[in-house]
C-alpha cells in the first residue's frame, strides 16, 4: 500500500515538474538572451522529452507498448551439484534468474547507493550497491542455449498483452 502511494506521489510530482518546467523553458527561450547562453536549454529540453516519453508509455495504446526481452548467463562449472547434469540444470536456473533480474531492472528500475571517501584529493574508497525490487509476471522463456563449453544463455520475454495488463494495474493504484 505504501509503495502504491509513493508511486502515485512520484508520478504526480513528475507531471507537475514537467508542466512547470515547460513553462519556465518557454520563458527562458523568449527572454532575449544571446544564443550562446541558450546551449544548455537544449539539454534541459531533451531531459524533459524523456519525461514526456514516460508519460506517453503510461498513456499509450496497445500498438505503442513494447515487448521487453532480457538475457541471462551462467557458468556451469561454478554451480553447486554432485554431477554434471545437476550443475547444468543449476546453470540454466541461474541464467533464468539473471534474465528475471534484468527484466525487473527494465520495468521497476534499479536503486543505486554509493559512497566515496576522498583524502588529500585522492580517492581512498569507492563502493557501490545496487538493489532491484519488483514483481515479474508473465515472463516467457524464449530460448535456453549453451553458449560455449561451460556457459548457458537464457532469453526471457514479456509480450505486449502482459505489459498492457501490468500498465492497467499500475494505473488503478
Amino acid at each position: 500500500m505504501l509503495f502504491n502511494k509513493t508511486k502515485t506521489i512520484l508520478v504526480t510530482f513528475t507531471m507537475c515538474s514537467l508542466f512547470l518546467g515547460t513553462g519556465c523553458l518557454q520563458n527562458i527561450a523568449s527572454s532575449g538572451f544571446p544564443s550562446s547562453h541558450n546551449h544548455n536549454l537544449k539539454n534541459i529540453k531533451s531531459e524533459s522529452d524523456g519525461i514526456v516519453a514516460l508519460k506517453e508509455v503510461f498513456d499509450s495504446s496497445v500498438e505503442k507498448i513494447p515487448t521487453l526481452s532480457a538475457v541471462g548467463y551462467a557458468v556451469v562449472s561454478s554451480q553447486p551439484g554432485r554431477t554434471d547434469a545437476q550443475k547444468r540444470l543449476m546453470a540454466i536456473r541461474s541464467a533464468r534468474m539473471a534474465a528475471m533480474r534484468e527484466l525487473a531492472e527494465q520495468i521497476h528500475g534499479i536503486q543505486v547507493d554509493s559512497n566515496t571517501t576522498v583524502i588529500d584529493l585522492m580517492v581512498q574508497n569507492d563502493t557501490f550497491r545496487a538493489v532491484v525490487k519488483g514483481v515479474i509476471r508473465g515472463a516467457k522463456t524464449v530460448r535456453i542455449n549453451p553458449t560455449g563449453v561451460d556457459t548457458y544463455e537464457t532469453v526471457l520475454e514479456i509480450d505486449k498483452d502482459m505489459m498492457l495488463m501490468m500498465l492497467r494495474n499500475a494505473r488503478r493504484t
